[in-house]
């Protein structure tokens, strides 16, 4: 089952890439996931491994996923290694007046389960397609209140500069 969602952050390109690549900041914005676990070294970058798990009604589902692209600040894959059969993709591109597009995609079954695995696929495909919304509404806030951050701080150096 594929499914992805978009949305558009009011913050450059690479403000979203720092929160969207580092690993400290995935149970902030992530929707649905219950546990995102550094689980090799280097902690980021092509070939960092993380231990996730992923709530569908119930159910926590996951297991060990690996990032197979790593493309900063425009793209950042994974796929499964062992658990729930999984890719996943965040997909940013600038956009007019200093925006930023991100797309986020998640592919995934339950591999050798017939015809049980795929009524399983398609009963959780709504769950599924409401966390990644939720997830890119949460990392748009996440990114927006971050800048908001930035500019007091900056202004608050300026006045006790001057």
């Amino acid at each position: 089952m594929r499914v992805s969602a978009r949305t558009r952050v009011a913050a450059p390109m690479q403000s979203v890439w720092e929160i969207v690549s580092d690993p400290t900041c995935v149970l902030q914005f992530m929707s649905g996931v219950t546990r995102w676990e550094v689980a090799s070294d280097p902690p980021t970058g092509l070939g960092a491994r993380y231990r996730m798990l992923f709530r569908i009604g119930s159910a926590e589902v996951g297991g060990l996923i690996e990032i197979v692209e790593w493309d900063a600040p425009c793209e950042l894959a994974w796929t499964s290694v062992t658990g729930l059969d999984q890719r996943g993709r965040f997909r940013l591109r600038g956009a007019p007046g200093g925006q930023t597009s991100v797309e986020m995609r998640l592919a995934y079954g339950v591999a050798g389960s017939g015809l049980s695995g795929w009524i399983a696929e398609r009963i959780a495909a709504p769950t599924v397609g409401g966390h990644l919304r939720r997830s890119l509404h949460q990392l748009g806030r996440l990114v927006e209140h971050q800048q908001q951050r930035e500019r007091a701080a900056a202004r608050k150096a300026a006045q006790t500069g001057s």
